[in-house]
């Protein structure tokens, strides 16, 4: 199949292929937006998802109508450098997503690209409801006194907890807790924050970027 002849069925794959590239294109960013897990959502990222998806579709289409585009399209991306850092491990599916969509979409195989999303979306929606089981945060104590924070602890004991680190800056001792959280109640806030001795206590959700 040569350039120089677009003959109408070469159009009409090109017209149904683009097509249905944003149109999967935008259900992975309907996706993205009501399965986001991170802290801020970023609208630009998700249209990048659209994009990629079209974009991708277009360069396979190219390809795959011209061997010298091919190979210069090799060429060509082979010396683009990426430097925007993703801080959310699950953006790189979403990104993998978009380009695999895109591919396989100019290649004309439109069942393996809509099958496939179909079973991300089920493995998203899996895991998302089980991650919405309970929450995971970090919470930071900072107290005075040898006995403090055992009382702290006990007050915990109806929990699930990990010690993270404890921290002693003086007469202050600063302890760091992995506490998951059933509900979104925080009456134990309260409850150590009453603790004689106890100067404030701090919560935080756990997004993946803590390392203890």
């Amino acid at each position: 199949m040569s350039s120089q002849t677009l003959t109408g069925d070469v159009m009409l794959q090109i017209i149904l292929a683009m097509a249905a590239s944003l149109i999967l294109g935008l259900f992975i960013y309907k996706i993205y937006q009501i399965y986001f897990g991170g802290v801020v959502f970023s609208r630009s990222f998700a249209t990048t998802l659209v994009g990629m998806t079209v974009l991708t579709c277009m360069l396979t289409l190219a390809i795959s109508t011209n061997i010298v585009i091919s190979l210069g399209m090799v060429g060509a991306l082979s010396i683009v450098r990426y430097r925007t850092a993703i801080k959310e491990p699950m953006d790189l599916l979403y990104l993998f997503w978009s380009i695999s969509v895109g591919i396989t979409l100019g290649a004309n195989m439109y069942i393996l690209a809509i099958s496939g999303s179909v079973l991300l979306v089920i493995l998203i929606h899996i895991l998302y409801h089980r991650q919405k089981n309970g929450m995971i945060y970090i919470m930071v104590v900072h107290y005075e006194g040898e006995l403090t924070g055992d009382e702290v602890l006990r007050t915990m004991k109806k929990m699930k907890y990990q010690m993270k680190s404890k921290t002693l800056r003086g007469d202050i001792t600063e302890m760091i807790l992995e506490v998951f959280c059933r509900t979104d109640s925080t009456v134990f806030l309260e409850n150590i924050k009453n603790i004689e001795q106890v100067k404030d206590v701090t919560l935080i959700q756990y997004n993946g970027e803590y390392h203890g």
